[in-house]
């Protein structure tokens, strides 16, 4: 098995490249965030593979990060009706750790935002991995968990209104969680909103 190809980019593809190792060219399919980031042909490369062996074929699938590759793996193993395709169309729409936050947060709207993912497997993938996030987030479990709350509806009151304050002066919902998360950190559960609202602002303004 492949596990990870080292050389220079040889062709680009809309949904493709070939890696150059030592005179042999391999195939590896990419999301197109990962294409994105290759900078041109002859150019030096590292991708972490993921590889699929069946009867009829060998097939490679690259990433930038063994993080996108595990988050790849997730989604392939976890989520009933989520092949490699639209495994790789939500990684090319979503950086890892804002998949992880829009499962946090129960944000449907962002993961259907991948091309060919309705609103049914979105809600799949935030339902069915929910409860692997904190694992494969690029951030502290407890900001992950925190959102959960947020997004299940079980954080508390103070929480909850300095989230809501923070998002009406114009964060989004993802950027004042982490600030209120931020502030928790400092003060503690037993904070009132109007402190968490200023330490959080005060974490914003960083």
């Amino acid at each position: 098995m492949i596990g990870k190809l080292k050389g220079t980019v040889d062709e680009i593809d809309e949904d493709h490249c070939v890696v150059d190792v030592h005179g042999v060219g391999y195939v590896a399919y990419c999301s197109t965030r990962t294409l994105a980031a290759l900078q041109g042909t002859g150019v030096a490369v590292e991708l972490f593979i993921e590889t699929y062996v069946r009867e009829d074929m060998i097939r490679l699938y690259g990433f930038q990060s063994a993080l996108e590759r595990e988050w790849f793996r997730l989604l392939m193993n976890n989520v009933q009706g989520v092949g490699a395709k639209v495994a790789l169309a939500v990684l090319s729409v979503l950086s890892p750790s804002d998949l992880a936050n829009a499962i946090a947060l129960r944000d449907i709207a962002m993961v259907s935002r991948a091309p060919g993912v309705g609103k049914k497997v979105a809600e799949r993938i935030v339902t069915e991995l929910k409860n692997k996030a904190p694992a494969f987030a690029g951030e502290a479990a407890a900001t992950i968990g925190l959102k959960q709350d947020i997004g299940a509806g079980t954080a508390s009151t103070p929480v909850v209104d300095a989230v809501s304050a923070l998002t009406n002066l114009g964060y989004s919902r993802d950027v004042a969680a982490n600030a209120v998360a931020a502030a928790l950190k400092l003060v503690g559960d037993g904070a009132d909103s109007s402190k968490l609202i200023r330490l959080g602002l005060k974490e914003l303004a960083r």
